[in-house]
């Protein structure tokens, strides 16, 4: 049984995540405040964190660069005011999802089971570049086109404006790249690149070949 700990000030969702939660089988333990997550917080006691980024004693993000200092642990955000910029930095810190509230479980519950899979990956030593490496070279040049655009923060519209190709042909090979990389979100295909990017300035200047 996965255990999550929830930090989140809003009863509300307190309460309609804690159903959806213990009906898919997680143990949940829930914190108010910042102060009180740093009370239950031990490194190893959870498989997943779930932050609110606006509480009553501060910032989510505080309480993950405690937690980054020791653990790995997968982490999710929850704000109700998002925007590329927040979720970039989000996911600089160390989160593996970023969603803005209300949160819809249709797709919550997809995040933490890949949070919960890339953890399983990394304790078992599998998880390093060389997995986005490969995702990277399934794309097509037009693909890595595309998203290199969206990551700029162009829409479909603009992108077919700039490469004048039409909108359809724009979405249809978004849609297929962020498939092909497991990819659902601007910012974490930011980062991706951002790593991809570092990766292959690293191996061109050891001498290394990239592909």
């Amino acid at each position: 049984m996965s255990k999550i700990l929830l930090l989140e000030d809003d009863l509300s969702l307190i309460n309609g995540l804690s159903f959806v939660f213990k009906k898919q089988g997680f143990e949940l333990s829930i914190a108010r405040t910042l102060k009180e997550a740093e009370g239950m917080w031990k490194d190893g006691k959870y498989d997943l964190l779930i932050l609110d980024v606006s509480l009553p004693d501060g910032c989510g993000f505080e309480f993950c660069k405690k937690v980054r200092l020791t653990s790995k642990v997968p982490i999710i955000f929850l704000t109700a005011h998002a925007d590329v910029d927040m979720a970039v930095a989000a996911m600089r810190e160390g989160a593996c999802d970023f969603h803005q509230k209300p949160i819809n479980p249709e797709t919550l519950l997809p995040a933490i089971a890949r949070g919960l899979e890339k953890a399983r990956i990394s304790k078992s030593g599998l998880g390093d570049i060389k997995e986005e490496v490969e995702r990277f070279k399934a794309l097509t040049e037009r693909e890595e086109q595309i998203c290199r655009l969206v990551v700029k923060g162009l829409v479909s519209r603009e992108i077919a404006e700039r490469l004048a190709i039409s909108q359809r042909t724009v979405d249809h090979h978004r849609t297929s790249a962020l498939s092909k990389l497991s990819i659902r979100e601007p910012a974490e295909l930011a980062l991706f690149f951002e790593r991809i990017d570092a990766w292959r300035k690293s191996a061109g200047q050891a001498g290394q070949s990239l592909f």
